[in-house]
């Protein structure tokens, strides 16, 4: 049995993921969809990577570090990240055949059972619904498509053809969130009655992607594929038709957080935001929106904000609020705490502490002078137990391909995904008609 109370370095080194394995025994999610077994003489599976850019290569070093996988094929568009990432790999002793266009990489690879989709959102859809109906399960990056039409066709073709289709909303498969969502949220109900939640992924301003210029894709080739020039072709994610926005490249994750530790999508959504800064982009650089949830003890409300012109604010976290205790989550584990009220029973985060879903952080001398006992008490800090050192996206891989071996269920598939998805694209329709968006059960199901 793995000892809670070890450091967070003793921990790491003696038990890794293992230790956070057990942790975990029994908190397995309810997906939603069968695993579906491949039989296969091999226990490998062969994979392919369509999409070498900067989401591609981080997926990339999550891949090589899981056994029984092997990348055979790397697709992308633009001949720099192909024989990048070819010279890479052969460096690291991975040989794999490089493609332009993934349509030529599916009809040519006979002997694939996978296909990692790292590309820009309008590719989603198109590539997803090809790759699975051409028999091969998928995981494809977050957004599902930059419209809801893509995304919906998406969870259809999944359905038609059997197949899995994982959404790379990589915290969904992360130890951590797993555990506290499980044993504390629900089972514990430390919280109490969650009234309200937070969350925030602000970053510096930063220059645009640039390229080398020798290696400029042709003006012939980029319209071929969609792009209007290298600019966009490079950051794509500033533009419409393209992208949808900071809402739905960093959002997106976090908005997700919201719907599946509440267990319900929202019924409105409030927006603000703008293009306040950058001049050469199409999608608002700064938003804030506000979800409001139906639970079953009253509503929540969740804000939600993206700056990309400060990194201020304390790093990239999700907050559940409740009259009794708040958790602060995050892939940054050193932001991650929980946080009793004054009012809540003592008894009840002692059994925690025992039990091991919790272990109490001590205080600095003088802390109780630093809070207003007229206006608030002073909060207790614990800390959640549960430390792994894989790459974030490396739990989530994993449970995509033990999911295809049959010994898991996927942990977010496309239509589980979708609802989370959905209510990404209204908010943005809130931002841009600085409005409030209404939102049904009916329409958010797939």
């Amino acid at each position: 049995m793995v000892n809670p109370f070890l450091n967070r370095r003793d921990f790491i080194n003696t038990t890794a993921v293992a230790g956070a394995g057990l942790l975990l025994s029994g908190c397995k999610t309810d997906a939603g969809q069968q695993a579906v077994a491949h039989k296969s003489s091999s226990n490998t599976l062969n994979i392919a990577l369509v999409g070498y850019g900067e989401e591609g290569k981080v997926l990339l070093e999550s891949l090589l570090n899981i056994e029984g996988i092997r990348l055979v094929a790397l697709c992308d568009i633009w001949e720099y990240h192909r024989n990048e990432g070819a010279r890479y790999l052969q460096k690291i002793g991975n040989e794999v055949r490089t493609y332009e266009n993934y349509e030529d990489m599916l009809s040519k690879e006979k002997d694939l059972q996978a296909v990692i989709i790292a590309t820009p959102d309008f590719c989603h859809a198109e590539m997803t619904n090809t790759a699975l109906r051409a028999g091969h399960h998928v995981y494809c990056e977050k957004m599902m498509s930059n419209t809801i039409e893509g995304a919906r066709s998406m969870v259809k073709t999944m359905r038609e053809t059997g197949k899995l289709l994982q959404i790379g909303h990589q915290r969904r498969s992360n130890p951590r969130y797993l555990f506290t969502k499980n044993r504390l949220l629900h089972e514990a109900q430390f919280c109490g009655r969650v009234t309200a939640a937070q969350a925030q992924w602000n970053r510096a301003v930063k220059e645009d992607f640039g390229w080398p210029k020798k290696y400029e894709m042709p003006a012939s080739m980029l319209a071929k594929y969609g792009y209007r020039d290298m600019h966009q072709f490079r950051n794509w994610r500033w533009y419409k038709g393209l992208g949808g926005g900071p809402l739905s490249d960093l959002g997106a994750h976090q908005i997700d957080i919201f719907n599946w530790w509440l267990g319900t999508p929202p019924k409105s959504v409030i927006g603000s935001g703008g293009l306040d800064y950058y001049k050469n982009h199409d999608w608002y650089d700064n938003a804030l929106v506000i979800y409001e949830y139906p639970l079953e003890k009253g509503v929540a409300r969740a804000l939600y904000q993206v700056q990309t012109t400060t990194s201020a604010g304390g790093g990239y976290y999700e907050m559940f609020m409740g009259d009794d205790g708040t958790i602060k989550m995050s892939e940054d584990p050193s932001l991650c705490a929980i946080y009793r009220e004054a009012r809540a029973t003592q008894v009840a985060w002692d059994d925690l502490v025992q039990k091991g879903y919790a272990r109490a952080k001590a205080s600095s001398p003088g802390d109780a002078a630093k809070v207003d006992v007229r206006e608030t008490a002073q909060l207790a800090e614990y800390e959640i137990p549960v430390f792994f050192n894989k790459p974030p996206h490396q739990p989530h891989l994993e449970n995509f391909f033990n999911a295809i071996r049959g010994t898991a269920k996927l942990n977010c598939p496309g239509d589980e995904a979708f609802s989370s998805e959905y209510v990404i694209h209204k908010a943005n329709e809130a931002v841009a008609a600085q409005t409030r968006v209404v939102i049904t059960a009916e329409e958010v199901r797939a």
